[in-house]
């Protein structure tokens, strides 16, 4: 037999909603949404002629500008500035960074200066 005072209660689910709406919000607000590319890297060991005899370029990669041969340059205009100075055979381009400089940043410019043909890009890491 039932006890007549016990009476069935339907569960509610209006909590367990808006705890799965706030874990959501949490990691969809926690989460970064980075660009991510991949770059090619070689090491050119010590004692190893380098590149070439030609005269290299230099690029400084800071967090907000961009220069090549103490030129000011964007992004965008890059290749237009480092074309006309790549020698016959191969060029090599020397970057140098600033502490500041997000790694994005740094793969944002070895990509655009990837589809330049003639080029060697080395980046100096301060000693």
């Amino acid at each position: 037999m039932r006890d007549a005072g016990f009476r069935r209660r339907r569960l509610s689910l209006t909590s367990l909603i808006d705890v799965i709406f706030l874990l959501l919000l949490f990691f969809m607000l926690s989460s970064t949404f980075s660009q991510f590319s991949e770059v090619e890297l070689s090491t050119q060991g010590a004692g190893q002629p380098g590149a070439s005899q030609s005269q290299p370029i230099f690029v400084q990669l800071r967090a907000e500008s961009l220069r090549v041969n103490a030129r000011k340059v964007t992004l965008a205009q890059l290749q237009n500035a480092v074309v006309p100075l790549i020698e016959g055979g191969e060029t090599r381009a020397l970057i140098s960074t600033d502490a500041d400089v997000t790694a994005q940043r740094l793969t944002d410019l070895l990509l655009a200066l990837r589809g330049i043909e003639g080029l060697s890009v080395q980046v100096l890491v301060p000693s």
